[in-house]
């Protein structure tokens, strides 16, 4: 038998060693709640009572909490978004996206027109950078990763 000196810092008991396990189990006592022995003066935790160890020798291995995960490739978008908004007329952020041949359109409009149609490329990349920067990851991945939409 037992005496248990709750949470709440009032005794409890005296109770079997059955039902300090179950109080264990409903996580209403813990490695450093105090028992006291039945015939004994001196209270210590339960982790340290060679009838109790046992439920403690294994610490619980517990994962710190997680903000959700980001999707699948959405750690490209802001690379993308600010190489489009700074570079859109060469097509990097379509590169980046593996979108190469609308990468290879736009830089080859660019250099083929001797940067006469580098202004209109470097506003689409804007306009696109834009667009990546303000969707959230989850829509920006089914658009342009699962999605593959490869303009706008």
């Amino acid at each position: 038998m037992y005496k248990i000196i709750g949470a709440d810092g009032r005794e409890y008991g005296p109770v079997t060693s059955e039902q300090v396990r179950q109080w264990v189990a409903e996580g209403r006592a813990n490695g450093q709640t105090r028992v006291q022995a039945e015939g004994t003066t001196d209270w210590q935790p339960l982790a340290a009572t060679p009838e109790f160890a046992s439920l403690y020798s294994t610490p619980p291995t517990l994962t710190p909490p997680t903000a959700s995960p980001k999707p699948l490739s959405a750690d490209k978008k802001i690379a993308a978004g600010i190489c489009g908004i700074i570079l859109g007329g060469f097509g990097v952020h379509k590169f980046i996206l593996g979108y190469g041949g609308v990468g290879l359109t736009m830089l080859l409009i660019s250099i083929l027109s001797c940067g006469l149609a580098a202004p209109i490329m470097h506003i689409i990349g804007i306009i696109e950078g834009i667009i990546y920067l303000t969707k959230s990851d989850e829509d920006f991945v089914a658009t342009y990763v699962t999605g593959k939409k490869g303009w706008f």
